[in-house]
């Protein structure tokens, strides 16, 4: 799941909300790239943008922020870390669009104001956006890139500004190209323009840390700097700057709440073969926990003494750090780290990379991570054997909402050890709303859950020993024949994934088809990729493993990697389906071992029953029916246990009912 960027869920009184679905309107409202302009029905009303746009105009000519005025600003989704889940002094994008969702960039020009975003957001953007926007859709063959569209609008020899402390480097060479040999300039504005006209904009979350001890982590933060340099020093780096946050809580075995959801804190790093520097703002490096954790007073040996600098200071430091290294000793970044970062390492020195060696080492999990990662699904499964139990009791009563079930879903788990916040805003989705891929249930919106639509809850929670990602799609009362058929399909492709037997070194979108195949043979399909990566009591979405479409250079999946398998299918105005696990890749033995290279498959985390009334069973094959009894089974044996010992009778029972083993009518 990838979790949209909103406001917290607001428990107020509810009431009903229906979508309609989309349907063409006149030219003043909302445009949609391709040509058709599209508008929704909504309570929920887009904010209002025109005075907010007109001061961005304004300071797009201020002598007080850009040297010379620009025809173009551009705002995208990160903060200073590319972060995609980011803390609300962040939302800049959102707070000049109305669109929050978690992936998107808005582009600025005198006469224009253009939104880019993919398939999980069409609807949404959609919804929160005034007849000011016009939404590109990612993805879409007539859909323009950034680049072109601004080398399409703008005038002769124009001058693009973005902000270089929160535009990823790979994105400022691809976008600086384009402009150049169309005759414009990409420029950096160091004051951030939509800062200036936030007048209420929040502070920075500087809240306290979390240690993690071995029995968690695994491995101790030295170890992992010591890891860390041996491979630095195989290609003679002298130093790496780590600039994203769940890479430093990983090293360090810290964590943080500064973004909600997501147990990371506002740092950078920089690793040297002898030293070590940690950016972090207030005194909650000074508590006897962290400083004992980080060995600050016990006069460590240079190598691993910590030096703790104002965060703030990042640039100015690294360029005083580089200004003594020589020419032929590397400085390691991401490409993904911002361009004003990059910039301050010279050119000779600059090594950049698409995946750093943190992100690939935090990516494979090890031993204690993996015991920690089953212990977080057991826990997590108990809960919704709970939500769905008492679901089935109540919706038949009338009265339960999307967001009271949300809310359920989080009392239960808040019952289980460990429990310490959701890895995302819970997905609470019933009938039309289950179409929108990212939906988040807030007053306006929020629907009773009845006998008569499919319900979607695509929802996770952070323990202290894991985290955890999952989606279920049921039905209260009698679905119909082709919402049957559509679960099966979707079922289909989620079997075929969890099953898949793949040769090592395998990339992730090569699997992607197997999700979609059954669904293309009915002419149907989703626009979001099949599986992200998900961190141990880190990030939800995590790199660099996944499964999706699209041919990003994604490392090639490994043993010990964890990834989700959640294909779908929505139907605007009707209904959504999704099925998701968490699926650890592990070791698979073949009859034959083609150049000793061997094999991987796939072992379900997740053990939440799949509710077979949903299924049209004939339709399945052998193969299927025995995969789902399979897992079922152990379902029933691994988490019965466990509601057993926390006697929870009830949700057993429920449990027994939804994994009693199918058969298809021959």
């Amino acid at each position: 799941m990838a979790a949209s960027r909103r406001p917290p869920r607001v428990r107020a009184n509810h009431q009903d909300f229906h979508l309609k679905n989309l349907r063409i309107i006149e030219p003043d409202k909302v445009t949609h790239s391709g040509g058709a302009r599209l508008e929704t029905d909504s309570k929920m009303a887009p904010k209002v943008t025109s005075e907010l746009l007109r001061q961005l105009r304004q300071a797009m000519r201020n002598s007080e922020y850009v040297t010379e005025p620009i025809q173009a600003y551009i705002i995208p989704s990160g903060d200073a870390h590319q972060s995609e889940y980011i803390a609300p002094c962040d939302c800049r994008r959102a707070f000049v669009s109305g669109f929050d969702g978690s992936a998107g960039t808005a582009i600025i020009t005198e006469e224009h104001a253009a939104m880019w975003t993919d398939g999980r957001y069409f609807l949404q953007a959609a919804k929160q956006m005034d007849s000011n926007w016009t939404l590109m859709k990612m993805g879409l063959k007539d859909t323009p890139t950034q680049e072109d569209w601004l080398v399409s609008v703008l005038p002769e020899g124009s001058r693009v500004g973005v902000d270089p402390m929160i535009i990823p480097t790979d994105y400022w060479k691809k976008m600086a190209k384009v402009l150049r040999s169309a005759g414009h300039h990409l420029i950096p504005v160091k004051e951030n323009l939509v800062d200036k006209i936030w007048t209420d904009r929040p502070e920075r979350p500087c809240k306290p840390l979390l240690t993690l001890g071995l029995d968690y982590a695994g491995i101790s933060w030295k170890e992992k700097v010591a890891d860390l340099r041996l491979k630095m020093a195989e290609r003679s780096v002298m130093w790496f700057v780590v600039t994203a946050l769940d890479e430093i809580a990983w090293l360090f075995n810290l964590r943080g709440s500064d973004v909600e959801h997501n147990p990371v804190f506002f740092s950078y790093a920089i690793i040297g073969l002898e030293s070590i520097m940690l950016f972090i703002d207030g005194d909650r490096i000074d508590t006897p926990s962290v400083k004992e954790h980080l060995l600050l007073d016990l006069g460590l040996e240079a190598e691993y003494r910590i030096q703790v600098l104002p965060y703030k200071s990042i640039l100015s430091e690294l360029k005083t750090l580089c200004a003594d290294v020589s020419p032929r000793e590397k400085v390691w970044v991401s490409d993904k780290a911002s361009y004003a970062v990059s910039e301050a390492i010279p050119k000779d020195n600059r090594c950049c990379m698409p995946y750093t060696p943190i992100c690939i080492a935090k990516a494979v999990k090890n031993s204690a991570e993996l015991e920690g990662m089953r212990r977080a699904h057991v826990k997590d499964a108990v809960a919704l054997c709970e939500l769905f139990n008492w679901l089935e009791k109540e919706v038949p009563k009338g009265g339960v909402t999307e967001i009271s079930a949300a809310d359920k879903a989080e009392e239960f788990r808040r019952q289980q050890v460990d429990f310490v916040d959701l890895s995302f805003p819970t997905i609470s989705s019933t009938g039309p709303n289950g179409a929108i891929i990212h939906y988040a249930p807030v007053p306006e919106t929020n629907r009773t859950l009845s006998l008569d639509e499919v319900y979607l809850i695509d929802s996770g929670a952070q323990y202290k020993d894991g985290t955890t990602d999952v989606t279920r799609t049921m039905h209260f009362g009698t679905p119909t024949a082709y919402e049957k058929e559509c679960f099966t399909y979707v079922l289909k492709g989620h079997i075929a994934v969890s099953a898949a037997v793949f040769p090592t070194g395998t990339k992730g979108h090569l699997l992607d088809s197997f999700a979609r195949s059954a669904l293309w043979d009915s002419g149907l399909d989703y626009l979001h990729g099949t599986g992200h990566g998900v961190g141990s009591f880190l990030n939800v979405h995590e790199g660099p493993c996944g499964i999706s479409y699209k041919t990003f250079s994604d490392e090639p999946l490994e043993a010990g990697m964890i990834v989700t398998d959640e294909p779908g299918y929505y139907e605007d105005g009707n209904f959504g389906i999704r099925i998701e696990n968490v699926v650890l890749v592990v070791p698979m033995k073949t009859k034959y071992n083609f150049n000793n290279r061997g094999s991987l498959t796939f072992e379900p985390l997740t053990l939440v029953p799949i509710q077979t009334k949903m299924i049209d069973v004939d339709s399945l094959t052998d193969k299927e029916c025995d995969w789902l009894n399979n897992y079922h089974l152990t379902c029933r044996d691994v988490i019965g246990k466990e509601l057993q010992k926390q006697g929870r009778q009830e949700a057993l029972e429920w449990l027994i009912r939804e994994t009693e083993p199918i058969s298809k009518q021959h």
